[in-house]
């Protein structure tokens, strides 16, 4: 291994350029601070500026950090939430309102990188979900029902473009893989150019109401605003929010094959913890990038058992030649398999969260986005109700707490 000493991810290995400024006026106002400069907080950031208000966007560390700095930047129609249980648990309509924001959310991604002329590598790539063996294939039907009734088009195919050994195959056709800081870097730098203020290693600890106005509390002073958006996982401080999530990390790998084989694919498996897999160009180099071995979060490292096991799982079905980078990521799955995007339940009005998005970060960040920022600006989203953060669904929290 000549490049994972650190466990970088490939994203990072290519941006490193940050564009925060250092501090902001003592008791700045603006109309809507956004807290974290991830996917989520970038994209409301923006969309926001462009709608004429005023925003600034903090970020405890740099651009990217965090998970949407590791993630591998699948595009998808469809969740770690199969539609079958969402169906189940919300109901067809709902469903197919989900299936309407994942849409939503990939066309907003398109938009957005033809009308500022981002070079992120993005591709659409068919997606492939197989099961390896007959107790696998009996989810898998379920899985390929709920798609087809919330219109997602799926088919059975007779190759596996990965060369795993399959009991069944499907085609999703039309997802899509970026690079996601390349992407997030330019949205960054609209924003900046729209009249934006981005401050890095400025952490929000709390808010507070005073005079109808929300005051920010950060290590680098006071902002004074109107709205805040916690586009940061769990929001600070106590709230319901770190009851209703579990944190869990997963592990990537980016290989060199021997034979040369990267299909221009995504794909993945029904394994508990399940694997998914896709091809990345690195200048002229190509590199397969999978990953899994998805556990809960605790205070034991398992990290080099995780890439152990994540390592010889790879052998198995693949050709490597060597193995170029590694690392891991943290993200977070809601109770009821949904996320949670709007009104932070306990905290003063004009407060907002994003989180839950389990492994879709890249689809429900962007969504977040638009639906938050149309609550700021327009007063209400036609999705706000199926991901609101007070919502209680008994049945489905506890199916989703015993699955994990």
């Amino acid at each position: 291994m000549k490049r994972d000493g650190q466990l970088e991810s490939i994203w990072r290995s290519e941006v490193k350029k940050h564009y925060g400024q250092e501090n902001f006026a003592p008791g700045a106002q603006f109309d809507v601070v956004v807290a974290g400069a991830g996917i989520t907080g970038i994209t409301s950031a923006l969309l926001l500026q462009k709608k004429g208000m005023k925003c600034i966007l903090v970020e405890a560390t740099n651009m990217g950090f965090g998970t949407s700095g590791d993630t591998t930047a699948h595009v998808n129609s469809f969740f770690d939430i199969p539609y079958y249980q969402v169906i189940r648990d919300f109901g067809l309509d709902s469903a197919k309102l989900l299936a309407q924001a994942a849409n939503e959310a990939h066309h907003i991604i398109k938009d957005q990188i033809n009308l500022y002329q981002i070079y992120c590598d993005y591709s659409i790539r068919n997606g492939y979900l197989f099961a390896l063996d007959e107790e696998q294939d009996k989810e898998f039907q379920k899985i390929i029902e709920g798609n087809q009734k919330v219109g997602i088009e799926t088919f059975e195919t007779a190759a596996n473009p990965f060369g795993i050994p399959s009991v069944r195959v499907v085609e999703i056709p039309n997802q899509a893989q970026f690079h996601p800081l390349k992407y997030l870097r330019i949205l960054l730098k609209e924003f900046i150019n729209s009249g934006g203020t981005y401050v890095e290693n400025c952490q929000v600890t709390s808010v507070k109401k005073e005079n109808d106005k929300l005051v920010s509390i950060t290590k680098k002073g006071n902002i004074v605003s109107n709205h805040l958006i916690y586009a940061t996982h769990i929001p600070p401080g106590r709230n319901i929010m770190h009851f209703r999530n579990t944190a869990y990390r997963s592990y990537v790998m980016a290989c060199k094959l021997k034979n040369g084989n990267y299909p221009e694919a995504l794909g993945y498996d029904l394994s508990k913890p399940y694997h998914y897999y896709r091809s990345h160009a690195l200048d002229v180099e190509q590199f397969i990038v999978a990953g899994g071995e998805d556990h809960k979060a605790d205070n034991v490292d398992h990290t080099s058992e995780s890439f152990e096991r994540l390592g010889n799982y790879l052998r198995q079905h693949f050709d490597i030649e060597e193995i170029s980078y590694k690392w891991s990521s943290q993200f977070y799955e809601s109770a009821d398999g949904l996320p949670y995007i709007g009104q932070l339940p306990g905290s003063p009005d004009h407060v907002y969260c994003a989180t839950g998005y389990n492994g879709d970060g890249m689809i429900l960040g962007t969504l977040a986005a638009k639906i938050l920022s149309d609550i700021i600006s327009a007063g209400s989203s036609i999705y706000e109700k199926l991901f609101l953060p007070s919502r209680v669904k008994p049945v489905a929290e506890m199916d989703n707490i015993v699955d994990s």
